[in-house]
C-alpha cells in the first residue's frame, strides 16, 4: 500500500499542512496502542530532528500529513483517528518498525533563517 495525498493547485485555498514528500530522517515506532476508536503512535526519530518537532506542529510519517500530539525528551507522539488508520498503511505498523520522518518545512525555514543571523 502507498500513500499518496493530492498536491495542492494553484486556485486552491491554503489550509492544513506543508508536505513535500521529501524524507528528512528515518524514526523507530516505539509505541502503537489503541485508546477507544484512535490509535497513539509514539516515534523517536534521529536526534538531529527532535528540536523541528514542536507541539501541534506538522510532520509527515511515510508522507501521511499528521499533527504532533506531545513531544517528548527523546520521541514524539501523534494521534491516528479511525479513518487514517484505515485508509492508509500506519496499521501495518508495529513497535521496533522503521518509518520515514519529513518535519514541518515552516520550521525548517525559521531555522535557516535564525542559523544565517548567526553567522
Amino acid at each position: 500500500m502507498l500513500n499518496l495525498e493530492r498536491p495542492l493547485s494553484f486556485n486552491g485555498s491554503l489550509d492544513g499542512h506543508f508536505v513535500t514528500g521529501h524524507v528528512d530522517g528515518v524514526g523507530k515506532v516505539l509505541k502503537w496502542e489503541q485508546h477507544g476508536g484512535d490509535w497513539l503512535l509514539e516515534i523517536q526519530p534521529p536526534e538531529e530532528l527532535m528540536h523541528l518537532l514542536v507541539h501541534k506542529g506538522s510532520v509527515a510519517l511515510d508522507g501521511i500529513s499528521l499533527t504532533v500530539a506531545k513531544v517528548l525528551a527523546q520521541s514524539f507522539q501523534v494521534w491516528i483517528i479511525p479513518h487514517t488508520y484505515q485508509v492508509t498503511n500506519l496499521h501495518t505498523r508495529k513497535p521496533g518498525s522503521l518509518i520515514n520522518i519529513e518535519t514541518d518545512l515552516l520550521g525548517k525555514y525559521v531555522e535557516r533563517f535564525i542559523q544565517a543571523r548567526k553567522i
